[in-house]
């Protein structure tokens, strides 16, 4: 598959996470614990009929510490979402591009296209109007904003984790043993946190696979795939689409409104996404 369209159709997977979650009756930290759980249930059978389990201990371990990095993304993010607004908890972990370039740039000294930071200004502007102005200008620097930021160094690394890896491990062994590692890491968060796992009606399952098999598995073998291709600045960069996106699949799938304001700020997202794709002119 193109790489670019398996980004894009991963993205479109992973969008619908929201929807499931809101739809669900369940806390977000179980809601991430059953989409891990699904998607780890649905690849098992394929590991062991393939029998490609087999990796290095280097690699096993990079892929171990990815689900845990992942695991913790989730749980951090899901905590700001209870300490702060959606709206600005969102903007902050999506501040994941900035990351993933600077890192790239003082840590592994990868020279980073000017593209990639006028497209991800521009995209980062977008969130902005789409969020809306008075949430940014009423932001409160307290530990949700804290757990909020956090979440998006986390998502940073765990881009550039699957990024080194994946270009020696196939794409399904590493998800294997990195939502085996999440799960656990969820399952022990649940105990703390006394969530029930069990007693929810039908439909609610029915959410939970649906995050599991469409988000989880599908949308991120999709994602990762494209990972090996695709540089991570512009897969980061690229994921902020996810936010517009969910707002479309919620305006049709949950009967939400857009704003205008929305609609201009999707619009300026893309656009910054859509530089970070263009190429330098070659000096004649």
């Amino acid at each position: 598959m193109n790489p670019k369209l398996s980004l894009a159709l991963g993205i479109l997977c992973i969008s619908l996470s929201p929807i499931f979650v809101k739809l669900a009756d369940a806390s977000p930290v179980v809601c991430a614990f059953y989409r891990i759980f699904f998607g780890l249930i649905f690849l098992v059978p394929y590991c062991l009929v393939k029998q490609n389990l087999k990796v290095e201990r280097k690699d096993l371990v990079l892929a171990l510490v990815g689900g845990l990095v992942f695991a913790a993304d989730i749980t951090l993010w899901n905590l700001s979402l209870k300490m702060i607004s959606a709206t600005v908890s969102t903007l902050l972990a999506n501040l994941a591009p900035v990351w993933v370039g600077l890192i790239s740039y003082f840590l592994f000294r990868k020279k980073v296209e000017k593209s990639f930071w006028i497209g991800t200004g521009v995209a980062i502007a977008g969130m902005l109007v789409l969020v809306g102005l008075r949430e940014v200008l009423h932001l409160q620097f307290g530990l949700g904003f804290l757990f909020a930021v956090v979440a998006s160094m986390l998502y940073a690394i765990y881009i550039l984790i699957t990024k080194n890896i994946l270009e020696r491990m196939g794409t399904i062994t590493f998800m294997f043993y990195n939502m085996l590692a999440a799960l656990g890491f969820l399952f022990i968060i649940c105990l703390i946190n006394n969530d029930t796992l069990i007693n929810y009606p039908t439909s609610d399952w029915l959410y939970f696979a649906g995050m599991g098999i469409i988000c989880q598995l599908l949308g991120w073998l999709l994602i990762n795939y494209a990972i090996k291709f695709i540089e991570s600045t512009r897969v980061t960069v690229t994921l902020l689409s996810q936010t517009v996106v969910a707002a479309v699949f919620a305006a049709f799938m949950l009967h939400e409104v857009l704003n205008m304001h929305e609609v201009v700020g999707s619009l300026i997202v893309l656009a910054g996404i859509a530089i970070t794709f263009l190429k330098p002119q070659a000096v004649k």
